[in-house]
Formats: structure tokens, C-alpha cells, sequence
């Protein structure tokens, strides 16, 4: 999974969803053995899953490369 500026997404990610400040809670390419992913893989395929509280909560993005309105802010090394 990656961002529209071609960067990978990872778990911890600092972002911008829709101009507010959320963080990078999953990312799922496939079934790992953790329920809450293995679940969203089965669900709704590859994705990360975004916590966003002020006006979305959790939201299961799905086409990362083409969302304008995720934007990576910082990353923990």
C-alpha cells in the first residue's frame, strides 16, 4: 500500500485524512493471524485502516494511491 506521493504506508503513519490529523492503525496486503485484519482482508480486500476522531472515526481505505486526501505528515523510525 502506498501514498499518492508513491511513499509505502505503514503502521504508525501521522496523516491528513481529509485535512484532519489521524494516524495509521492497520495495513493489510493479506491474512496475517491478527483477527481485526484478517477480518478487513476478508471483508474488503487490501487497505489500511485510518483513525481519524474528529469527524470519521475508523475508515477502511481501499485505494490508497489515488486518495488526494491522505497525506503522510511524519513517521516513527
Amino acid at each position: 500500500m502506498k501514498y499518492q506521493s508513491g511513499e509505502e504506508i505503514r503502521k504508525g503513519d501521522r496523516v491528513l485524512f481529509h485535512g484532519e490529523p489521524g494516524e495509521i492503525e492497520l495495513v493489510v496486503v493479506e491474512l496475517v493471524g491478527i483477527p481485526t485484519a484478517d477480518w478487513h482482508m476478508t471483508e474488503h480486500g487490501p487497505g489500511v485502516l485510518i483513525f481519524e476522531p474528529k469527524n470519521f472515526g475508523h475508515i477502511y481505505l481501499r485505494d490508497t494511491e489515488n486518495a488526494e486526501d491522505l497525506v503522510l505528515v511524519s513517521r516513527n523510525m
